[in-house]
């Protein structure tokens, strides 16, 4: 199953509403707020690849308040 983590930059103030959006896309398995360069971090899973990065880009990257994004897929897990 495709994979990916998704690192979210948040216009300043919007950081607890971008993640309780976030959290109710489809195809987000977990989403937590961090502390660092970015504000979000989220798990992301489809079916396939093509969905995966449909909904990156179509679902998540024009989220409101979201100023950036920076998609990492997995290659290789572990349980």
């Amino acid at each position: 199953m495709p994979t990916a983590f998704v690192l979210i930059n948040t216009e300043i103030g919007s950081e607890a509403n971008v993640l309780g959006t976030l959290k109710k896309v489809e195809g987000v398995d977990e989403a937590f707020a961090v502390y660092g360069v970015y504000d979000i971090i989220a798990r992301v899973k489809a079916d396939t690849m093509d969905k995966l990065k449909e909904i990156v880009t179509w679902r998540i990257r024009r989220l409101d308040k979201v100023r950036s994004t920076l998609t990492m897929i997995v290659v290789e897990g572990s349980k």
